[in-house]
Formats: structure tokens, C-alpha cells, sequence
């Protein structure tokens, strides 16, 4: 693989103006399509083969006008909230006519399927202070038209300037886009790091260039693919999110090397190529990592989760691809004027890496207990985790007209509003009524009931419906616990008992996701122990590596449940409302961080096992090794960092989780465990670190992700003619 790479740089090198063009077309292609076939991003969640959609099923089967009111997708609807002035209620003359006046404006919107009227229906709480109207539509949010949703704004405003306070939420409310002012901060401070790092302008400016070229090319495929499947707005967010990171990460690596050859006296094209064959070889080994555990999240078996996984993958296989091609494309631009700085502050830093790892291996002992003692302190509340889907109290934005129609409603009618649950009865022909009946009873003595709707029954007397409204919220674990205590009723009167609805479908969403995490994590764990014991040909490594990578996770964790769900630092973090956490993103930050994980892992262990190889001493292999390869893995570290964490300055809950622990695992795993438990368990094993089996030596193939042989190849052949000659256009 390194000889190929090492072919692919040079050619990339040499053709500079023709990869450059190809790029840049194909990503004048993807941004036309994306203009042309994008649609809005779905904001619904839905898995097949779950009790709540068995229910919808059995519904849309036998009573088709309430399977309809049972899930979470279809077409558009907007819930309007009122809330009457201090000291008055919407009952009074003035404020009951505005309310007619806006149910009757909104009668006549384009797009419309319906309106309610509270006045009506009853849905005004008992005090008169709060009402609200339920409007659908023909047409689903990403299909509705300008006047449709101009129209809905206007009712809202002209009720508003009749003294009311009105908010709306729901899928037909067109959200406000926000400035990414966490993406700009993020690459502001990579581009810092990358100055400092390199001390030059323009060798800083490579790894972002080709970052932001990839991330846009991922994103605008990710835009043309919402013309045929629904994503969610989270798939395009951490999409960007990792190809970003990555995408800045595997150019350092390899400009880094690309200035070390040119340091040593080689031409720029040959310096290139040999950047792409060594560099570029651990940069396929991680990105290979990341995109099979991305990918391997479709062995969940969720629809979502999977185009997640997929969607972040191919944009971090571009990110590669870029990495491979365009940026040796570059460096023949650039030439020689890349080295610009490169001296200044190099060994200085070569010094403070060593200095770092001498003081670890001198008390290898003491610095392992430190760490693992404070990682285990920070991992013991993800033993208290508990997962969730967003609502509308979550997921909104502080401030919102969303999130200010929630706490309304939360307000006049109570927490339990939030989250009605639909029981769907299952009885003989003629028996649904009496069976519900049962049913009801029942339910009503269960905790945490706050009130039980009579019975609906179909035509055929087989099905009926009962609408339950908890006491707690939808993402309490009252909640969920009543959930549990329904379904147990399932055998009632001879009749079948299901619950589904919003909250019953994120529960079960939730639990399906939980008890597929160990089994992934299993499975990347494996993963990542056959693919280490490759790279380092030893048993030992793969091991301290993969035991790492799990504590790393596990403090992850906890500062997650810390934060997000106890509400320790909320305020510090801007997290306006505590709850479970997004039951997707433990197995995200699985998949994510592993693959990380083994990317710094190669990158300081190979040099480490290279100089024992030629004879230092274990010790001394351990910090020549680290010395090497510790500025640019923690250089890499901080733009990890940068960039996740700039996603916490968002609005949505949802995207803060996911910056927020992408961000804590990037600094346990590479400042924590690779910069002070890795030498300080290779300083204890001593030579016991490299030990294999000579049958298992023998059978195992040679990676050589770091390209040692093709170095060694280049190096016996330097003194080659062809070798020698310096390109015109490269000096």
C-alpha cells in the first residue's frame, strides 16, 4: 500500500493543475445538485419492528383515521398557543374574539387540512389562561409553500397585536437559521494551532483549505441526498462536525512529514510522494478505522442511525481522498516556500515533548494511578445514564417560539401534555368497547395517570383507543415506567393491550438503541484489537490500546450524564434544560472515538516500536518515540477540541451533546491516555510490549502502515540520478 501511495503522491504532485481542476468540478457538481434537489432536513425518528409502531400498524390495519394522530411523521402541522394577558382570561370578550378571528384567518391558508377551534374542543385549561389550536395541512413541511407559511405568521402577529400572547411550534414552523458561529471559532483557533505549529502561513493554510473543501463537497452531497430519503438535520451537523476535524487532522499529518522530507534534502515532488507513502499510510489505516465503525452502526439496525453513520463516513473517506490527492496537488504549488518557519520553535518543542514523557517513564507507577484514578472518578455518574429522545423542551432552541410554545402549554396544562400516550386495544369483533373499558379501569390506577379519555372504537368493534396523559414529563423515567405498566396489562379482558404515540415511539427508539450499545461496542472493540495487533505485531499493545480507548469512553460518559443530565456546569456550558441523554450518541461516540483513538495510537507507538526495532533500549525507545510524534498528535488533539467544542455554541441541544462529547473523548483519549498512560505502561512493560507468538508472527501479514519498507527501499535507491534532479517548477 505505501509504494502505491507513494506513486499516487507523486502523480498528484506532477499533475497538479488537472486534480486541482477535477476538485474543483466535482464540487461545482455537488453544490449545483444540492441547489437544485435539496430539501429541509426531517426532524422525526422512527424504527420499524417496535411495540409503539406494531401499534401503528395494527391501527392504520383496522382504524385508519387514529393511526393517523399516532405517529410522528405525515404531513405538516403547527400547534398555536394563547396565553392570556396578566390578570385576565381568554374567556373574556376581547380575547375569545381574537382567538376566533385567527382560527377563522387561518381557514382560509393555502395548504390547509384543518383547524380546531379551542373554544370547542376544549382545549383551554380549567383556569382560562391558556388555549391552543391544532392546524394541519395537505402537504409535508418540506413541501409547503411560502404563502402557507407567510399566512401562519401573519394570524400569529395580528393575534399578538390584539394583547395576546402567541407562540407556535410544530413541523410547519419554518425554524430560524443561526449563524455557525461554532464552525467559524472552531477553524479560527485550527488555524492557530496550525501557525503555531508550523510557523508558517502557508503550511498552515493547506490543512484548512483542503478541510473546507472537503467538508463542502460533503455537505452538498448530503443536501442532494435529501431529495430521496428524509435525513435528519443532525446527519448534516455531524457530518461536518468530524469531516471537518479529521479533514484538518489527516492534512497535518502529512504536510508535517511532506516538510521533514523537504528538511532532509529531497527534491519537493520526491518529498511528496514519500509524505503520501508513510503519512498517507496511517492516514488510510485511521480513516479506514472511522469509516468502518461509522458504517458498522447499520449492524444496529436502525434507519436513522445507519444514514448517520453513512453520511459521516463518506465525508470522512473524502476527507481521505482529498488528503491523498488534492493535497500533494498543492504542496506543487506551494514547493518549497511551504518550509517557510519551519525551523524556528521545532526543537524547542521536540524538547518539551521529551521532557513531558521523561518525567512520565521516570514514575511510570505514580502517573498511572494518577490517571486512572481521576478518569475512573469522572466515568462513576455514566452509571446513572439514562437515554432519550429530544422533545420539544430538549431539542428547541432557549428563546424559541417553539420552545416558549412548550412552557406555555407546560404551564396551563401540565408537564403530562407534552407526551399523551395512544393504548390501542386488540379484542374479539364486537368486544373492543367493553375490553377498553377494562382497560381504562385499570389504567386509571396505575402512578402517574393524570387523566384517561373514554373510549374510541372502530366500525368492526375489534380496536379501541385510549388516550392516556401522564402526570410526568415525556422524557421522565415516570414516564417511561408508566409506559411499562401499561403494556404488562396486555391479556385484559381477553384483549390485547399496545401503547404507542410520540412518547411510547422515542422510548422504544431509546431502549432498542441501549441494548444494541454493547454489542457494538463488543464488536469495535474486537475490531480495534485485530487491527492493532496488525499494525504493532504484538499482543500487549492492542491490548493496553483497546482497555485505554474503554476508559477514555467511560469518562466520556460520565461527564456527559454530569453535565446534560444532573445539570453540574450547565450554566458554565449554556444548557438551558437538563434530561436523558440522546440515545444515539453513546454508540456515535463509540464509533467516532475509537477510530480516533487508533489514529494517535499509530502515530506515537510506531515510532516508539521503530526505534526498539533498531536496537534502543525500551525506555529510551518510549521517548525518542514519543518525542517524535507528540507535537503532531497533540497539535492534532487541540483541533479536534477546537472544533467540537465550537459546536456547543449552537442552539440546539442535540448538536451541544454531540460537540460537547466528541470534545471531552478527544481529551481523555489523546491528552490523557495516549500522552500519559500509553508511556507509562510501555515504560512498565519493557520488551514484554513487543511479544508475539512466532506461529502468530509468521501468519500475520505485513501492513506496514507506516511505510517502513518503502522507506528503506527509497533510501538504499537515493543516490539514483532520477532521484536527484530538482523540477523547475518546484524549486
Amino acid at each position: 500500500m505505501a509504494t502505491l501511495l507513494y506513486r499516487l503522491g507523486r502523480f498528484s504532485f506532477r499533475r497538479r493543475w488537472a486534480v486541482a481542476f477535477a476538485w474543483l468540478a466535482l464540487l461545482a457538481a455537488a453544490v449545483v445538485g444540492m441547489a437544485a434537489l435539496a430539501k429541509p432536513a426531517s426532524s422525526t425518528f422512527s424504527i420499524p419492528g417496535t411495540p409503539a409502531q406494531r401499534a401503528i400498524d395494527l391501527l392504520a390495519e383496522r382504524f385508519p383515521q387514529a393511526a393517523a394522530q399516532s405517529t410522528t411523521a405525515g404531513d405538516a402541522a403547527a400547534r398555536i398557543v394563547f396565553a392570556a394577558p396578566d390578570g385576565q382570561t381568554l374567556t373574556s370578550a376581547g380575547s375569545q374574539a381574537a382567538i376566533e378571528r385567527a382560527v377563522a384567518d387561518l381557514g382560509t391558508s393555502p395548504q390547509l387540512g384543518s383547524v380546531t377551534d379551542p373554544f370547542k374542543t376544549r382545549s383551554v385549561n380549567q383556569a382560562g389562561t391558556v388555549a391552543y389550536a391544532d392546524v394541519t395541512y395537505t402537504a409535508k413541511s418540506a413541501d409547503l409553500t411560502d404563502a402557507a407559511r407567510g399566512k401562519l405568521t401573519g394570524v400569529i402577529d395580528t393575534a399578538r397585536a390584539a394583547g395576546l400572547t402567541v407562540e407556535v411550534s410544530g413541523d410547519a414552523v419554518q425554524a430560524a437559521s443561526d449563524a455557525p458561529v461554532g464552525e467559524i471559532l472552531g477553524v479560527v483557533v485550527a488555524a492557530v494551532v496550525l501557525l503555531i505549529t508550523f510557523g508558517s502561513l502557508l503550511a498552515a493554510g493547506l490543512p484548512l483549505l483542503t478541510a473546507l473543501l472537503g467538508v463542502g463537497l460533503g455537505v452538498a452531497v448530503i443536501g442532494i441526498a435529501t431529495h430521496f430519503l428524509e435525513l435528519s438535520g443532525t446527519t448534516s451537523a455531524l457530518a461536518t462536525m468530524l469531516g471537518l476535524a479529521v479533514a484538518i487532522d489527516y492534512a497535518l499529518f502529512i504536510v508535517s512529514r511532506y516538510r521533514h522530507e523537504v528538511a532532509e534534502g529531497r527534491e519537493p515532488q520526491e518529498a511528496a510522494g514519500r509524505a503520501v507513502g508513510t503519512a498517507g499510510s496511517a492516514v488510510v489505516f485511521a480513516g479506514l478505522t472511522v469509516i468502518i465503525a461509522l458504517a458498522g452502526m447499520a449492524v444496529v439496525g436502525i434507519p436513522f442511525l445507519t444514514e448517520m453513520g453513512v453520511a459521516a463516513a463518506g465525508t470522512v473517506a473524502i476527507a481521505v481522498l482529498i488528503a491523498l490527492t488534492l493535497l500533494p496537488a498543492l504542496l506543487g504549488f506551494a514547493g518549497r516556500r511551504i518550509t517557510a518557519g519551519r525551523t524556528r520553535g521545532r526543537r524547542g518543542h521536540a524538547t518539551l515533548g521529551t521532557r513531558w514523557v521523561s518525567a512520565v517513564v521516570r514514575r511510570p507507577v505514580l502517573a498511572l494511578l494518577v490517571s486512572l484514578l481521576g478518569l475512573g472518578t469522572i466515568a462513576l455518574p455514566a452509571l446513572d445514564l439514562r437515554l432519550g429522545l429530544p422533545t420539544e423542551g430538549t431539542a428547541a432552541a432557549p428563546g424559541s417560539t417553539q420552545r416558549k410554545a412548550y412552557d406555555l402549554l407546560t404551564t396551563g396544562f401540565g408537564a403530562g401534555f407534552h407526551g399523551p400516550l395512544t393504548v390501542v386495544v386488540d379484542a374479539p369483533a364486537g368486544a373492543a368497547e367493553s375490553a377498553a373499558g377494562q382497560v381504562a379501569q385499570r389504567i386509571t390506577g396505575l402512578a402517574d395517570v393524570a387523566a384517561v379519555t373514554p373510549a374510541a372504537t372502530n366500525q368492526a368493534g375489534d380496536t379501541a383507543i385510549v388516550t392516556v396523559i401522564p402526570d410526568s414529563a415525556p422524557d421522565a423515567a415516570a414516564t417511561e415506567d408508566l409506559v411499562h405498566a401499561i403494556r404488562d396489562l396486555d391479556g385484559t379482558a381477553g384483549a390485547g393491550v399496545g401503547v404507542t404515540g410520540t412518547t411510547a415511539i422515542n422510548l422504544d427508539i431509546s431502549e432498542r438503541l441501549r441494548s444494541a450499545l454493547l454489542p457494538y461496542l463488543a464488536l469495535v472493540v474486537g475490531l480495534a484489537f485485530i487491527l492493532l495487533a496488525l499494525v504493532f505485531r504484538s499482543l500487549l499493545v492492542p491490548l493496553k490500546a483497546t482497555l485505554g480507548f474503554l476508559l477514555s469512553v467511560a469518562a466520556t460518559f460520565g461527564a456527559l450524564v454530569a453535565v446534560f443530565q444532573w445539570g453540574w456546569l450547565a450554566g458554565l456550558f449554556g444548557i438551558a434544560q437538563t434530561g436523558p441523554i440522546i440515545s444515539f450518541l453513546p454508540i456515535l461516540l463509540i464509533g467516532i472515538v475509537f477510530g480516533l483513538a487508533m489514529d494517535y495510537q499509530v502515530f506515537l507507538v510506531t515510532r516508539m516500536r521503530e526505534d526498539h526495532v533498531h536496537g534502543a533500549q525500551p525506555r529510551d525507545a518510549v521517548v525518542s518515540g514519543f518525542g517524535h510524534g507528540a507535537r503532531v498528535v497533540t497539535a492534532a488533539a487541540l483541533i479536534m477540541m477546537s472544533v467540537f467544542f465550537g459546536f456547543m455554541l449552537g442552539p440546539e441541544a442535540i448538536i451541544k451533546s454531540i460537540g460537547f462529547g466528541l470534545g471531552m473523548a478527544i481529551l481523555f483519549d489523546a491528552i490523557v491516555v495516549r500522552m500519559i498512560v500509553v508511556p507509562a505502561v510501555m515504560a512498565l512493560l519493557g520488551r514484554a510490549a513487543w511479544w508475539l507468538p512466532r506461529w502468530l508472527d509468521k501468519a500475520m501479514p505485513n501492513v506496514d502502515v507506516e511505510g517502513e519498507q518503502l522507506r528503506h527501499h527509497l533510501d538504499r535507491t537515493a543516490d539514483e540520478p532520477a532521484a536527484r534532479v530538482l523540477e523547475p517548477s518546484a524549486r
